[in-house]
């Protein structure tokens, strides 16, 4: 069996771990960060840049040119996320009993898995399997906002093929396709009251975007990268409660990430980070009938651009072991003027810490731990009328959410590294 394809069906039943996963977002809206648990550990600061090592894929396909020979690198990671919605004294709903959220957050594991083939001197494969869309929450089955949502998932399957290449010593570039699976499953209540029976609206595609992505180093200490992630167009094909039928376009966001590591001594290296996620793309995206070929209702989204600032440090502190910090601040796409009970998002910081321990030339094992506050508590005002919301009543309510995260990682290299060039012994003459 050649190497490559040993590699495609490793990542091939990596992804297949990703079926069964279901994600909680922890990025802005519902995008998910969580790929790398290496990276995890610097708050994702310089991943762009391959502070990941290869999962550094993720951001930057051009990484795949920096690790040599035939590698694989497999991340798991628990999200366990909390949050509760709290209406506001006088809303409607709770004169009638009804009350608030409960814990809405859904815990969940997230797999991600990256292997590369190095070629030539010049020429790299990769192959990546992640999700880099989800959400689950879910309410109190009856609670004061169960006509706005009961339960909200989003789940998806992505695998990105790449070819990187070395233009020469100090800078390589890489791009490749990406496919992706995307399927929705929303579920509201019809009433008011405790009885009432729930709605839905599900829906699910594949589609095709692509990444592209280019490393620099600029120096003996320097590095420097830049990666990019395509909108992709999902032509969702569902049903929906009391309309039968449906279709929505729907598009996943652009995602643009920079990111620089720079060593201050040999065993001492700062990474920053940033990352642009244009999640402007996703609009309010129309439900349509097949049945009656016109717009029926929409998905109210409205979201804004997203941006993560990040800051990280990593320390060797043995030939073995290497540890890390890092803290990050992210401007969520969601405010005050597009928050839902779907998703009750908004600004939050992150503070991580993570390790590293290399147990040969050939075995590496990562762990990570991420906690995430909100930036404050943040509100809901919604309004009668607005799409998807079956009662004419108004909601106001207020929110708080966190989120304890914890990621492992396992990096192995499939092929023998060259053996040390030997040291040359010293002419002795006899005169």
């Amino acid at each position: 069996m050649t190497g490559l394809r040993r590699t495609a069906l490793l990542a091939g039943a990596s992804v297949a771990l990703l079926a069964g996963a279901s994600g909680a977002a922890q990025a802005g809206a519902f995008g998910l960060r969580e790929q790398s648990a290496q990276a995890m550990g610097l708050a994702f600061a310089g991943a762009a840049a391959g502070s990941g090592g290869l999962s550094s894929m993720f951001w930057n396909p051009a990484v795949v040119t920096m690790k040599p020979g035939w590698n694989s690198d497999f991340n798991a990671t628990l999200v366990a996320p909390s949050a509760r919605i709290t209406p506001t004294t006088g809303t409607f709903p709770p004169l009638i009993g009804l009350g608030e959220s409960g814990d809405i957050g859904q815990a969940a594991v997230l797999p991600a898995t990256y292997s590369n083939y190095q070629i030539n001197d010049r020429l790299y494969l990769g192959l990546s399997g992640a999700a880099p869309f989800g959400l689950i929450t879910k309410p109190n089955q009856v609670w004061a906002g169960q006509t706005y949502s009961r339960s909200s998932k989003i789940f998806t399957l992505n695998f990105n093929p790449v070819i990187g290449y070395k233009v020469n010593d100090w800078l390589s570039v890489a791009a490749g396709p990406v496919l992706e699976y995307f399927k929705l499953t929303l579920r509201q209540a019809t009433g008011i009251t405790p009885l009432a029976n729930s709605a839905f609206l599900k829906g699910d595609d594949w589609a095709w975007g692509f990444t592209a992505g280019v490393v620099a180093r600029l120096s003996e200490g320097t590095t420097v990268g830049v990666g990019y992630r395509s909108s992709i167009n999902h032509r969702i094909e569902g049903s929906a409660f009391g309309i039968g039928q449906v279709r929505a376009s729907l598009n996943t966001p652009e995602k643009v990430s920079v990111g620089l590591t720079q060593a201050i001594t040999r065993d001492f290296r700062l990474n920053f980070g940033f990352e642009w996620d244009n999640w402007t793309r996703i609009g309010s995206p129309a439900i349509v009938s097949v049945a009656l070929g016109r717009p029926v209702t929409a998905l109210p989204l409205n979201y804004k651009n997203g941006f993560y600032y990040s800051l990280g440090a990593e320390y060797d502190f043995t030939p073995q072991w290497t540890g890390r910090v890092g803290v990050a601040y992210e401007q969520s796409p969601i405010d005050n003027s597009n928050r839902s009970t779907r998703l009750p998002d908004g600004d939050r910081y992150f503070a991580s810490v993570g390790a590293s321990y290399r147990y040969s030339e050939k075995i590496q094992f990562d762990v990570s731990y991420q906690h995430l506050f909100a930036a404050g508590r943040n509100r809901i005002a919604l309004v009668p009328g607005e799409p998807l919301y079956t009662a004419p009543l108004a909601f106001l309510a207020t929110t708080d959410a966190s989120a304890d995260i914890v990621s492992v990682g396992l990096k192995y290299r499939w092929d023998n590294p060259p053996a040390p060039a030997p040291i040359p012994v010293p002419l002795v003459r006899k005169y």
